[in-house]
C-alpha cells in the first residue's frame, strides 16, 4: 500500500512538472509572437512613411531643398526671403523638415529601428539636413525657437553615429 501512495505522489509531481513546463513554453511562445507583432507594426509604420515620402508632394519639396544655393542664413534670406514669410520655398523646407522631424521622434521613442531607418531614409536625411542646417539653426536663434525641428537633427546625428560604428 505504501508503494501505491508513493507512486501517486511521484505521478502527481511529474504531472505538475509537465504542466509547469507546458505553461512556460506557452508563455515563451506568446512573448515571441508579441515581439514579432511589434516588429511587424514598426516595419509597417516605416514602410507607410517610405511610401508617403515617395509621393509627388514630398519629392517636389525635397528637390526644391536640394536646389537651394546659399552661403549662410543671411544669403538665404537675400535670395529666398525670410523664413517667417509664407513663401513656397519655406513651405517646401518645412514639409521636408516636419517629415523627418516626425521620423526622428518615432526613432527616439523606439517605434523605429535605426538600421531600417538608415536603409530607407539615411542618405536623404544626411543630404537634406546638411543643406537645411544653417537655416534651421539660425532660425532657432533669431526667432527664439530652440526646439524647432530638434528631432530632425536628432535623426541626422543618430544616423551619422550609426554609420560611423558600421565602418
Amino acid at each position: 500500500m505504501a508503494s501505491f501512495e508513493f507512486l501517486a505522489i511521484i505521478l502527481t509531481g511529474l504531472g505538475l512538472t509537465a504542466s509547469i513546463t507546458y505553461y512556460a513554453m506557452v508563455l515563451r511562445n506568446q512573448n515571441k509572437t508579441q515581439l514579432m507583432q511589434i516588429e511587424t507594426r514598426r516595419a509597417n509604420i516605416l514602410m507607410n512613411l517610405h511610401s508617403e515620402w515617395g509621393k509627388n508632394e514630398y519629392q517636389k519639396a525635397s528637390w526644391t531643398v536640394m536646389g537651394l544655393t546659399f552661403k549662410d542664413y543671411d544669403d538665404f534670406v537675400n535670395k529666398y526671403g525670410l523664413t517667417t514669410e509664407y513663401l513656397e520655398v519655406n513651405q517646401e523646407i518645412f514639409k521636408v523638415g516636419w517629415f523627418f522631424n516626425g521620423l526622428g521622434s518615432l526613432l527616439h521613442k523606439g517605434f523605429a529601428s535605426l538600421d531600417l531607418v538608415d536603409e530607407l531614409f539615411g542618405y536623404m536625411v544626411i543630404w537634406l539636413w546638411e543643406i537645411m542646417r544653417p537655416i534651421i539653426v539660425e532660425s532657432r536663434t533669431r526667432y527664439n525657437q530652440p526646439e524647432s525641428l530638434e528631432w530632425f537633427e536628432y535623426l541626422y546625428n543618430e544616423i551619422q553615429t550609426f554609420r560611423e560604428t558600421q565602418n
